[in-house]
């Protein structure tokens, strides 16, 4: 019924809207991708492994015009709070930023885990923690734009 409804209710501008954290930039995706893993390191997530996406399709036979890169980063101390106390979140996990090409711009995006965190209401110390990493991921993303 919640499926239905948000189909209706919602386009695909607006429901990828509410799922993403999204910026543009003006910067070379090159320039970003160099910019990544030192943010990373600044911001204190381990960088768990990165994707040229656009090549990996392409050996599989589909090339695509744009070029994307995947990042899969984690705070090991916040997952591991994460995974004791909310298992349920594991398939929101490592958290991924994905950089592709938009015309001339570049989109830096991320889940928009706001809506997910802010059912931790009654877990103060996990929603505390869980909050202060989406709000470094935010600050990381806005750094590299």
């Amino acid at each position: 019924m919640i499926k239905w409804l948000m189909k209706f209710f919602m386009n695909k501008e607006i429901l990828f809207k509410m799922m993403t954290y999204k910026l543009s930039s003006n910067k070379k995706i090159e320039e970003i991708v160099g910019s990544f893993a030192p943010a990373c390191q600044k911001y204190k997530f381990a960088l768990l492994h990165d994707y040229v996406y656009h090549e990996v399709v392409e050996s599989k036979g589909f090339p695509i015009e744009r070029k994307v890169y995947i990042y899969e980063i984690c705070q090991a101390k916040v997952a591991a709070l994460v995974l004791t106390d909310e298992p349920d979140f594991a398939p929101f996990m490592p958290c991924r930023v994905a950089l592709y090409e938009e015309g001339n711009k570049v989109s830096i995006s991320t889940q928009n885990m706001q809506m997910i965190l802010d059912t931790l209401g009654d877990n103060k110390v996990l929603q505390g923690q869980t909050s202060e990493l989406f709000k470094h991921l935010k600050q990381l993303m806005n750094e590299i734009q």
